[in-house]
């Protein structure tokens, strides 16, 4: 595919693509926009995919006593979802943020309320964490329409509810299991909450969209996800990233990019799976290196990548090699090592650079300055980072390292709260934080996912450990990546981690094979759990209540 990627350096990103809205409807559509008859999956691949399948029970029937894992929910619906499909709202008119020429973009754009409403954020120690009253007073159809990442949440009318455990809802199992160790290494939502993107050993980006089955009466019939694209890197992938602005309706922003070894900084079309462009960073020496970390600015304009004590900024207009260096270290001062995540204010024009010398520097966006050099405290290299809505407080994490600790920005170096978290693996334990502030969920190397709540800590407190107010079994294995999405009160989950073979697996034992070394086997293989996994985090509808009620009553009688 890197071959590939040197006739996308004349043209722009938006190259590929700019007439399929006209030919086909876009894959990766919400379904409460378009009828179910027609989210048909056009991103066909030169692979063959995998056949639909029912949907397996990874645990046996003991295990489901042992660990109280949410069971799914039968002929249930969340709360206020049967009203919000009963009102076949009329789309309204979407924004274009397609990579355009200069010439289209001179009249400007104004900003949407939910970029200018960015300054009235609330701080995570207030209560409530309300959306701005503009975002409120904004027609009901418009928030249902316009499914952008600009556009208001449909959170505002079911939020997330973690008084009780998430329900899986489906996932995808069979997909991982024709690849030896085809462990994930994390997902992400598309900013239009539309579909999914994972990242595995097997060097494949896979991109799923979201169920239309989960707009039904009925959770049970919901098979098996299924990828509508494979895109396949030629080495290990480093770090991926969505287009910021990437709207389904907008075929020309749909669009991510991803860097590999030894490959340069790919461009992947959403919809087709092919890719539209690529940026070739070079050393000093005039030699193709890879970036470690990459993310776009909030306005998509730039993107970021990460390097060994460097910055490096393109433009996402112009592909190829044309680029902007920012040393982050400057005369033997300031941040050393690899820059391996990236993370933008919502409010300022900052952003956050974390390395492997296990530190996390502020710098201005105009130029790369260095403004603030945050304190040594994480036991490993920085592989997360994450600023509260309203750029208040930044979010860091470290590989093996238990702790994700809250940073006041007002007073730099000063620790908030701290978050414990099992990790004793180097791969990256992602966390994320919902739209309004409140919920840090992580998973950890056993498999259980933590639900803080941000609001619990006191506001001018001294640093102390915030305790989880929810924790869940979510998989077997690893649980590495968790994104929750944009607007409704869904998370996505992938598990998996690179399995290193037992003292009783060598051949040479084999011979004196005892119960022990077998127990040991077959507990290392119930341990390996790849899989992506989809979990309602909602209210549940009164049918739901009902049930439970009834169910609650069986056993009294």
């Amino acid at each position: 595919m890197s071959d590939s990627a040197g006739g996308g350096e004349s043209g722009g990103v938006t190259g590929i693509g700019q007439d399929a809205e006209a030919d086909s409807e876009p894959p990766q559509q919400v379904p409460p926009i378009l009828p179910e008859s027609d989210c048909v999956e056009v991103g066909e691949t030169t692979e063959e995919g995998a056949p639909p399948s029912a949907k397996r029970s990874r645990m046996s029937e003991e295990d489901q006593v042992l660990v109280e894992e949410p069971v799914k929910i039968q002929e249930e619906m969340p709360a206020q979802a049967a009203d919000l499909l009963q009102e076949n709202p009329t789309p309204s008119p979407q924004r274009t943020w397609p990579l355009q020429c200069e010439e289209e973009n001179q009249g400007g754009e104004e900003l949407s309320v939910l970029d200018k409403g960015v300054a009235e954020c609330h701080q995570n120690g207030d209560g409530g964490h309300d959306v701005p009253d503009k975002e409120a007073l904004k027609p009901e159809d418009e928030h249902n329409g316009d499914r952008s990442a600009d556009s208001p949440s449909v959170g505002q009318h079911l939020s997330l509810d973690f008084t009780q455990n998430p329900q899986m809802l489906t996932g995808s199992w069979t997909e991982y299991s024709n690849f030896q160790e085809n462990y994930l290494k994390g997902c992400k939502w598309a900013p239009d909450g539309s579909c999914i993107l994972t990242n595995s050993a097997d060097n494949v980006l896979r991109v799923y969209n979201l169920p239309p089955e989960i707009y039904s009466n009925n959770w049970d019939l919901i098979p098996e996800m299924n990828p509508v694209l494979r895109m396949a890197e030629g080495d290990t992938i480093y770090d991926y990233c969505w287009f910021p602005k990437m709207n389904s309706l907008e075929p020309d922003t749909c669009f991510l990019a991803s860097s590999s070894r030894d490959n340069p900084v790919h461009v992947w079309d959403a919809f087709y799976g092919e890719v539209r462009a690529s940026f070739r960073p070079y050393n000093h020496l005039d030699e193709l290196t890879a970036a470690h970390s990459l993310c776009f600015s909030p306005d998509g304009a730039q993107l970021y990548c990460g390097f060994d004590k460097t910055v490096r900024v393109f433009h996402t207009e112009r592909p190829g090699r044309d680029c902007e260096e920012r040393p982050t270290v400057v005369k033997k001062q300031g941040q050393s090592g690899i820059i391996s995540c990236f993370a933008f204010s919502p409010c300022q024009s900052v952003y956050a650079c974390g390395s492997y010398s296990r530190c996390a520097g502020l710098y201005s966006c105009q130029d790369g300055t260095l403004l603030a050099l945050l304190p040594t405290r994480h036991h490993g290299g920085l592989t997360h980072l994450l600023f509260s809505p309203d750029g208040n407080y930044l979010y860091t994490g470290g590989r093996k390292d238990p702790e994700i600790l809250c940073w006041d920005l007002r007073d730099p170096g000063k620790v908030v709260f701290s978050l414990t978290r099992n990790v004793a693996t180097n791969q990256r334990i992602y966390f994320d934080l919902d739209q309004s502030g409140r919920y840090l969920l992580s998973g950890n190397t056993e498999g259980v996912v933590s639900v803080w709540d941000t609001q619990t800590a006191p506001p001018d407190g001294n640093e102390e450990l915030l305790q989880p107010q929810l924790k869940f079994k979510a998989h077997w294995d690893c649980t590495n990546g968790i994104s929750i999405h944009p607007f409704m009160p869904l998370l996505a989950t992938s598990s998996g981690q690179r399995q290193f073979p037992w003292p009783g697996d060598s051949e040479g034992d084999s011979a004196s094979d005892t119960e022990g070394g077998g127990a040991v086997m077959s507990q290392q293989e119930n341990q390996q759990d790849n899989a992506l996994t989809l979990w309602w985090a909602g209210p549940l509808g009164p049918p739901a209540e009902e049930n439970q009620n009834q169910k609650a009553a069986v056993p009294e009688a």
